[in-house]
C-alpha cells in the first residue's frame, strides 16, 4: 500500500531526487532518473556562485533551475497531500478499499503540506528575483555602456 503521507514527504524531502517517483512508479520511472539532472545543475550553478562569485553569467542561469525544481518538487508534494482518500487509493492502491488508511489524511500529511508551501514559496519567490536580477543587471550595464 503507498501511503499519501510518505509521498507528501518524499516529494518535500526528496522530491529533486526523483524520491517520490520511485516510490510510487518504482525504480522503472524515466522520470524519476531524470529529476537529478536539474538538480545538480542548479548545485553546480551553487557552488560556481560561491568560487566565481556573483558575476558569473552561467551560474545566475544555473541557480535558478535548482529553485524550480525544488518549487516543482514542493507544488508535487501539495497536489498529493490535497488528494482524497479515495482519488489516492484508486490511483496508487489499486483493488485496495477506497477508505483504506493508505490514503488518509493525517497531521504528518498535513505539515508536509503547509511546509511545502511555505519553503516552497519562499524558494520560488527567490528564484524568480535572483532570474530577473540578473537579467536586470545586465540590461544596466549595457545601458551604461551605451551611454559612454
Amino acid at each position: 500500500m503507498k501511503s499519501k503521507t510518505l509521498a507528501a514527504w518524499l516529494a518535500f524531502l526528496g522530491g529533486p531526487f526523483g524520491l517520490h517517483r520511485f516510490y510510487l512508479h518504482g525504480f522503472g520511472d524515466w522520470l524519476g532518473w531524470l529529476m537529478p539532472v536539474p538538480t545538480l545543475l542548479g548545485a553546480y550553478g551553487v557552488l560556481r556562485m560561491w568560487n566565481l562569485g556573483q558575476d558569473d553569467v552561467a551560474s545566475w542561469l544555473l541557480v535558478p533551475v535548482l529553485g524550480f525544481t525544488f518549487a516543482g518538487c514542493c507544488l508535487t508534494a501539495i497536489v498529493y497531500g490535497l488528494r482524497k482518500p479515495e482519488e489516492w487509493n484508486a490511483r496508487f492502491n489499486p483493488g485496495a478499499d477506497p477508505e483504506a488508511p493508505a490514503g488518509a489524511t493525517r497531521w504528518a500529511t498535513i505539515w508536509a503540506i503547509v511546509l511545502s508551501l511555505m519553503i516552497g514559496a519562499a524558494v520560488l519567490m527567490t528564484s524568480i528575483a535572483m532570474s530577473f536580477q540578473a537579467y536586470f543587471q545586465d540590461q544596466v550595464e549595457a545601458g551604461r555602456e551605451i551611454s559612454r
